[in-house]
């Protein structure tokens, strides 16, 4: 029997199914607003290599304290992260307008080590505060190598002069620099000593007068108890002896000025240290002034009824 060779045919093979493209991932919440903040990356970037690098100082020196290491190994990592670039190079400087600036950046540099970990924001603070013009002082670290310093300053008010020397005062007395010349502007000149420590008061009392104030040029404190004021115009004002009765005299005066015009007429010094009687003094002459302008006041020496203002009385020159 003959063999046939027989010819298998194979089949051709099964096509593969074709593979679908995966669908496009949408971007997730975080990518959105990544992509939403108006910075390049790169800026992005290093600001997060910093924030990590910061707090893994923190971390570090944390866990050094928490363990108890020495104190000079501690130190030694801080001024290794100030090698590796968290170190004070700057200092922004805030809220100056009168203090030297110069003066700042010394106290601001003054460490003992320049590493950010180990600069003393509390001693640099203090060291501010012992300045006149520094009413508050804040003191910040801004990563990677820059120390923020935020200072409120004092208000000048007044100059204040004492045994020859001038020395400009806030409202409340503390004095903020010395100064070579009287003032010429709006500040009135305190003379006395501890005038300066009442200067508040001062400012209390010409407020009960607002008409004088523009015209005052300055007030001595007399005997630590009283005011004398000084107007621009020449004339000096005593006032009686206590808030009340300081206020109450000047007040009048404001009224009889308003009235009468009494500033600016040649008089040399005006009185009220007894607020039954008002006398004034011109080159050692009287000059008549009208009476009802001023009330005034019943003391218990003498009834009410019987005080009738005296018009001006003569003053000796011991005034």
């Amino acid at each position: 029997m003959a063999s046939a060779s027989a010819k298998i045919r194979r089949g051709t093979p099964a096509r593969a199914p074709a593979r679908r493209k995966p669908a496009a991932k949408k971007p997730g919440l975080f990518a959105r607003m990544f992509g939403a903040i108006p910075v390049s990356h790169e800026t992005v970037q290093r600001a997060v290599t910093w924030g990590t690098l910061g707090l893994g100082a923190a971390l570090g020196l944390a866990v050094l304290q928490a363990f108890g290491v020495p104190a000079m190994a501690g130190t030694e990592v801080a001024n290794a992260f100030g090698r590796a670039g968290f170190e004070v190079k700057r200092v922004d400087l805030r809220g100056i307008r009168n203090m030297d600036r110069l003066t700042v950046y010394a106290i601001a540099f003054d460490q003992h080590s320049m590493a950010m970990p180990l600069v003393d924001l509390d001693g640099v603070r203090e060291k501010l505060l012992r300045y006149g013009w520094v009413q508050d002082a804040r003191v910040s670290r801004r990563l990677p190598d820059t120390l923020v310093v935020d200072i409120v300053e004092r208000t000048p008010a007044a100059v204040w002069q004492y045994q020859g020397r001038l020395r400009l005062i806030d409202a409340s007395g503390v004095v903020l620099q010395d100064v070579t010349a009287a003032p010429s502007g709006d500040l009135p000149l305190l003379i006395g000593a501890d005038a300066n420590l009442h200067a508040g008061e001062l400012a209390g009392l010409l407020a009960k007068a607002p008409a004088l104030k523009p015209v005052i040029a300055g007030a001595t404190w007399i005997g630590e108890r009283r005011w004398d004021l000084r107007f621009q115009s020449g004339e000096t004002l005593s006032l009686p002896e206590g808030r009340d009765e300081s206020e109450r005299a000047l007040v009048r005066f404001a009224r009889m000025d308003s009235s009468q015009n009494l500033l600016g007429r040649g008089f040399l010094k005006f009185d009220m240290r007894d607020p039954t009687r008002f006398v004034a003094r011109i080159d050692r002459q009287v000059r008549a002034i009208d009476g009802s302008a001023l009330s005034p006041e019943p003391t218990p020496a003498a009834p009410a009824a019987t005080q009738q203002h005296p018009g001006l009385e003569k003053v000796n020159d011991t005034l």
